[in-house]
């Protein structure tokens, strides 16, 4: 849910917002705190809002990693991501120990056999035969099994840090998730959406739909947020479900998805979108506790293919422009960028609220 001074805000607008809104409450502009203020700056989330206007008006950093915790699942991995760190850097320094022990170790047999070769050139009796043989003997038996006990423990360290590999993968992909849709979230998206221009390839073949939910604030005002909560996720399980393998999916905030097609035509991006909005006008709405029916839900989408934005900003801004054709045309239909006069929507841009 937007707030009206949000809604008359240009996506291009946001960023600038944005800093100007941390700058004056005297936030630090980390990653974070970033997450938190689009939230604030966007009007999607009244609950944040009202927590961080509880703050005052120059909250400090332990109060607004409080809100992150509380809001932003992901955000918990934080601390986790540094000591799983930690515990590598301290895997790495016991893995080169037993290496400076096995030299010192291959060093030390080494210097017996370098005396014992020395030994050799004197005259040889029997009696230093056999002492020879027993210091050998016992230095090479010494040497292989603390060779044996360090093999052991490398093999050892290598599980741990495979252990703690795969922790940091998993809080790598949950600070990369939506909590609450289980798709991908804005800072995964702003990610995806850069990565279309790294190559040509995928400047030339790739396109990107943004969805918002027709008159999502009309659901939280007659039926309460957890309503909506579970309209978000019925609504992201039936997108997941009708994009091609490999599309990136993502809730870029409040009731807003972003869909990121590559080695695709404008023709195959549109069916993929009308295949969406048929599949979320159809699908039932209803309570599985008391049958009442929440719906009907509809969704607006906006297509921009990017090899007609100069870049991700660009293609972000086209698409939503797009989006906000669709809404004011009647909402529950697909636009196409390239459909739009000279690029634009035909009413005032300035007045574009999704609702």
């Amino acid at each position: 849910m937007r707030t009206a001074a949000a809604n008359s805000f240009q996506p291009a607008d946001i960023a600038t917002k944005i800093a100007m809104t941390m700058r004056q409450m005297g936030v630090i502009g980390l990653p974070r705190n970033y997450e938190i203020f689009y939230e604030i700056c966007t009007g999607s989330n009244d609950a944040l809002c009202d927590d961080v206007r509880a703050l005052g008006p120059m909250p400090t950093q332990d109060q607004l990693d409080g809100i992150g915790r509380k809001y932003f699942a992901g955000t918990n991995g934080r601390n986790v991501l540094e000591e799983a760190r930690d515990q590598v850097a301290t895997k790495i320094e016991e893995v080169m120990s037993l290496l400076r022990r096995e030299r010192s170790s291959l060093e030390k047999y080494g210097s017996i056999l370098g005396k014992t070769s020395g030994g050799l050139n004197s005259q040889i009796t029997q009696d230093i035969l056999l002492r020879i043989v027993g210091i050998m003997s016992a230095a090479t038996e010494s040497t292989l099994e603390q060779g044996r006990q360090i093999e052991t423990s490398i093999i050892d360290k290598s599980a741990e840090l495979e252990k703690v590999k795969v922790t940091l993968e998993e809080y790598k992909k949950l600070a990369d998730t939506d909590p609450l849709t289980q798709i991908w979230n804005r800072r995964a998206f702003d990610r995806a959406v850069a990565s279309i221009y790294d190559t040509e390839k995928g400047r030339m073949f790739s396109a990107l739909i943004i969805a918002d939910i027709d008159r999502f604030k009309d659901f939280n005002d007659r039926h309460g947020h957890p309503v909506g909560d579970r309209i978000l996720q019925i609504v992201a399980d039936i997108i997941s479900s009708n994009v091609q393998p490999g599309m990136f999916v993502a809730r870029t905030g409040g009731e807003e998805f972003a869909i990121i097609g590559e080695g695709m035509s404008e023709e195959g991006i549109s069916r993929v979108a009308e295949a969406i909005r048929t599949a979320i006008e159809a699908a039932p709405f209803v309570s599985t506790d008391t049958g009442m029916s929440y719906g009907p839900v509809t969704i607006s989408l906006g297509i921009c293919m990017a090899s007609e934005a100069a870049g991700p900003e660009d293609l972000y801004i086209k698409a939503d422009r797009a989006l906000y054709a669709s809404k004011v045309s009647g909402r529950n239909q697909i636009t196409r960028h390239s459909s739009l006069v000279d690029g634009k929507a035909r009413k005032n841009w300035f007045i574009y609220r999704k609702d």
